[in-house]
């Protein structure tokens, strides 16, 4: 029978309780049902600061996940025991406190006893919980040491990394994945004046960037629609339309509308689709609050049929392993045949771009992945096989004079370690593929 819970040890009663719970049942999402980690905090009730603790906690536990494993493997000499529940997210949840954030161990500790105590199957191991945190504690710099910093990148992907990219651009890339990334900000006009007043500054390519963690609607300019969230790399790929003012531009796979709403500020006629009507209600909210307008269309981009656009933004479904530095459970969820199977999806998607792109309009193909059979692969085998698209390279002058972006073929390809900084928390992009073609015509 269920051991009660008693008054003192609710969640809701006990201070800080309640936000290590919803970390831990994130964390636990990702490593036992390959749940999305912010998919735990969208129905979340807690208060705006204990959901910020419990997205820091989770977020950083996710980005060290294999140094804490690692540090806790060799702590637990018989491995995680069986059957024990979330005794294992209880861990690695406490561990992220004690060894990445500014919390005192004896509270993590104590925190993380009580989660397990209110679990049937872990309140077991509360004991040796109670046992490997507090040698955690004890001897963090001594751990901390003994891990390689590419313990927090999974072999596949590393290797990946180091076959296409080298072996320093890719311990770069692992090396910029470990820290969480600034806010950046499209706005509408005046990005200095915008920067001056947020307390960031203006990035060559136009965004703004700043070291803000709190509620992103509690700074100046949100409420009155004046600029969006959008990372620098993701602002790119609409820049290479060119001047769109006039077009009737199509955004596939649109949601949550950063570009779409840069071609709407831009003056284009934009369509915006996107086959998941949930993630459309947020686009219509940004856009409400932009004071911005575009056709919304809930569709598969597989079968919809429209006319020919001037202009189409096809940011495909991928893997996302561009994104790895702000949704950091994709390097522990994702695995090489998620990549073969969407890698298939774009390219049946690009087939029916001809469709939609009128002779002589341009095609934008961009994704969020760093894998070249989401991007350099896919364009390669869209040329070669007589397709009715020639590329057009990308040049300095259409990102900002950003050359470490552009490929020798002409693609754009962002990095995460690109625009590096002396604080790491401001250093960085997403990593972006994209390629710029016309349509014979």
């Amino acid at each position: 029978m269920p051991r009660p819970t008693s008054p003192s040890s609710r969640p809701d009663q006990v201070p800080g309780l309640a936000a290590r719970a919803l970390a831990m049942r994130a964390i636990d999402g990702v490593l036992a049902r390959n749940v999305a980690l912010e998919d735990a905090f969208e129905a979340s009730s807690l208060e705006p600061r204990d959901l910020a603790l419990a997205r820091m906690i989770a977020g950083v536990a996710m980005r060290r996940y294999g140094t804490i494993g690692t540090i806790l493997d060799g702590l637990l000499a018989k491995g995680m025991p069986r059957k024990s529940g979330p005794l294992e997210a209880i861990l690695i949840t406490a561990a992220a406190q004690i060894l990445f954030l500014d919390v005192p161990d004896h509270a993590a500790v104590d925190l993380a006893i009580r989660l397990a105590r209110q679990d049937d199957r872990a309140q077991a191991f509360s004991g040796l919980a109670n046992a490997v945190l507090r040698k955690v504690s004890a001897q963090k710099a001594e751990h901390l040491a003994a891990v390689p910093p590419e313990a927090d990148t999974p072999a596949w992907l590393l290797e990946r990394w180091r076959r296409h990219y080298g072996e320093d651009t890719a311990r770069a890339i692992a090396a910029a994945q470990r820290f969480e990334p600034p806010l950046d900000l499209t706005v509408k006009t005046d990005a200095a004046g915008w920067a001056d007043r947020l307390g960031g500054r203006v990035l060559p390519t136009g965004s703004v960037r700043l070291a803000h963690h709190g509620p992103v609607s509690a700074l100046e300019g949100y409420a009155e629609g004046q600029w969006w969230v959008q990372d620098a790399a993701a602002a790119l790929p609409a820049r290479l339309l060119g001047r769109v003012e006039g077009l009737a531009v199509a955004d596939l796979c649109a949601a949550p509308g950063g570009k779409t709403a840069q071609l709407a500020q831009a003056g284009a006629r934009v369509t915006a689709v996107d086959r998941s009507e949930n993630r459309l209600i947020r686009l219509r909210e940004n856009l409400g609050r932009l004071g911005l307008e575009a056709a919304v269309t809930a569709a598969d981009i597989l079968a919809w049929k429209a006319a020919p656009f001037d202009a189409v933004i096809l940011d495909a479904p991928c893997s996302a392993t561009g994104t790895i530095r702000r949704h950091p459970d994709v390097a522990w969820s994702k695995s090489a045949g998620d990549v073969a199977a969407v890698a298939d999806l774009q390219r049946r998607m690009l087939g029916r771009m001809a469709e939609l792109v009128k002779p002589g309009g341009l095609l934008v193909y961009c994704t969020c992945s760093l894998e070249a059979e989401e991007g350099e692969d896919q364009i390669a085998r869209l040329l070669a096989g007589g397709s009715h698209f020639t590329l057009e390279p990308v040049t300095p002058a259409d990102i900002g004079g950003l050359e470490g972006a552009i490929t020798p073929q002409g693609y754009l390809r962002t990095l995460p370690s690109l625009l590096p900084d002396p604080d790491p928390v401001m250093s960085g992009m997403d990593g972006f593929f994209a390629a710029r073609l016309r349509r014979a015509g």
